[in-house]
């Protein structure tokens, strides 16, 4: 079945890795735009991880043991380096906390997703808390597709969209654009190298391979859970399709 999945998701793959924003960005001002939107897939990124790591280990007091050792293993090895990382100067720190650092760092604007982590911590729920905000639809609609898909409880399904709608989507050409950059810009893109860089070398060649084998573990022999699992993974994309479309719009707009 993971083999009908790789084949069902290629199309949206292929559309995501030979986009037309790649070749867009050309600027700071372009990677400004860029990051103002993708920061809250960066953002809600945890959310998904946190679910799982709920669902698949015993997060629960009295303790007992897992019924997922693989998958928990897992979402614990992602935790540690999602949340509690150390940044390029040693100073421990989430990845979203290292990008929105690296956002400041060009002057990129940081109001709208600092807003609405304020709004969270006033108990503001995230519905309401995304609509109040002053950013594109398509960027709305991709924060709620990530929460419905949590709220709908189904833990096949969150791993799905865990697994196949990842940052392993940007090819090394977004790597050696910024790396371009930093000749042009010495020091100002150190932080936003480094977490590119960072979260690359934790993804490694471990991680794919065991979300896999977790999908796999969470589907067993259900078609059903298969076929969710498909259809989730394939909204991912095409949520990230929209995102993209979104900022290459943003970004010729700008021109």
């Amino acid at each position: 079945m993971l083999d009908k999945i790789e084949k069902e998701l290629a199309p949206y793959k292929k559309e995501l890795i030979n986009h037309k924003l790649y070749e867009n960005i050309k600027t700071i001002e372009d990677i400004k735009i860029f990051m103002e939107q993708h920061v809250f897939a960066v953002w809600d990124f945890m959310s998904l991880v946190k679910k799982l790591q709920i669902d698949l280990t015993n997060t629960s007091i009295p303790w007992t043991p897992t019924k997922y050792p693989l998958a928990g293993r897992l979402i614990n090895e992602i935790v540690w380096g999602e949340e509690t990382d150390l940044d390029k100067d040693n100073i421990p720190m989430s990845h979203f906390e290292m990008y929105l650092n690296s956002m400041k760092d060009i002057n990129a604007n940081t109001q709208s997703i600092e807003k609405l982590i304020n709004e969270i911590n006033k108990g503001v729920t995230i519905s309401d808390a995304i609509q109040k905000l002053n950013i594109p639809d398509q960027v709305k609609q991709f924060v709620n597709f990530s929460f419905s898909t949590i709220n709908e409880n189904k833990t096949h399904t969150i791993a799905s969209v865990f697994t196949f709608g990842r940052e392993d989507l940007l090819p090394d050409l977004f790597l050696r654009l910024l790396e371009q950059f930093k000749n042009e810009h010495p020091h100002t893109l150190d932080n936003l190298i480094y977490y590119f860089k960072r979260h690359i070398e934790l993804d490694g060649d471990e991680h794919g391979p065991m979300a896999l084998n977790m999908i796999s573990e969470l589907c067993g022999s259900d078609k059903i859970k298969w076929n969710e699992s498909i259809y989730s993974a394939k909204q991912a994309l095409q949520m990230r399709i929209n995102l993209w479309n979104s900022i290459n719009l943003k970004i010729k707009e700008n021109l």
